[in-house]
């Protein structure tokens, strides 16, 4: 079983071009999630709301058109979808979507930016208190896959200029804190447990900047499973030449 998590940065902008198509046909994942899709599904084409052998699953932002949005396609048909942790003002931004299968939950989310000031921070930190709380909860029934823009990076080797981003939100010591805190939890990066040492290996490129023509980028993109699932894990890869956003795709292996 393959599972994609895309940060799309635009759903109907992707769907305009051949890379939405081309990766559909080329990787072919089992259950696709994507963040940041910024649209509803009235605004989407029948191509989008129900791609052929996928049942569709939409999570919009409803105090603001065009913002955040999560989505969830999979092959398999889920045997409950749930949407938001149940805390308004998480869920009114359209953040979180989760599906059960047999044998694991697996729930996709689009976590805050912390930029815009210190409100935005903090709301970002309790976000994260409150996901934290809530996967902890689902994972006494059955073992937790999450994935999705965490919008961190946890250590130095996951951004190209870890000194000069010190003070700057995705890199602070209490947004890279929470991540161990995940980790003490119980929780494993997939990708850093399958390549421990790998470095230039990001998932988003500053678009202004042409960025990504030099990898300067961080990873911040992530699939985390719960330790006692890890043993299913064959392989979490990053794809860096798949474009039409400026996060690139990642994927899991079962």
């Amino acid at each position: 079983m393959r599972i994609v998590s895309w940060n799309v940065n635009g759903l109907r902008s992707l769907a305009k071009n051949e890379y939405w198509e081309s990766f559909l046909r080329g990787v072919k994942p089992d259950i696709f999630c994507l963040q940041e899709t910024k649209a509803n599904p009235d605004q989407l084409s029948p191509a989008l709301l129900s791609p052929d052998g996928y049942s569709a699953f939409f999570s919009s932002c409803q105090i603001k058109k065009g913002y955040s949005g999560v989505a969830l396609y999979s092959k398999i048909e889920p045997l409950k979808v749930i949407y938001g942790m149940g805390i308004k003002e998480f869920d009114q931004e359209g953040r979180l979507i989760g599906a059960e299968y047999d044998d694991f939950w697996l729930i996709n989310a689009y976590f805050p930016n912390g930029g815009q000031g210190h409100a935005r921070l903090d709301y970002k930190m309790r976000f994260y208190d409150a996901f934290l709380t809530f996967i902890e909860k689902l994972r006494k029934q059955k073992p937790v896959i999450f994935c999705g823009d965490v919008n961190t990076a946890h250590e130095e080797i996951d951004l190209a200029r870890p000194k000069e981003n010190e003070g700057g939100t995705g890199f602070l010591p209490e947004e890279r804190a929470w991540i161990d805190e995940v980790v003490a939890a119980g929780y494993i990066d997939t990708f850093r447990h399958l390549h421990p040492h790998t470095k230039d290996a990001y998932t988003y490129w500053d678009q202004i900047t042409h960025s990504r023509d030099r990898n300067v980028g961080w990873r911040i993109d992530y699939f985390f499973v719960a330790s006692e699932f890890i043993k299913r894990i064959k392989k979490a890869d990053i794809h860096p030449l798949i474009y039409g956003s400026d996060h690139c795709p990642v994927s899991i292996v079962l």
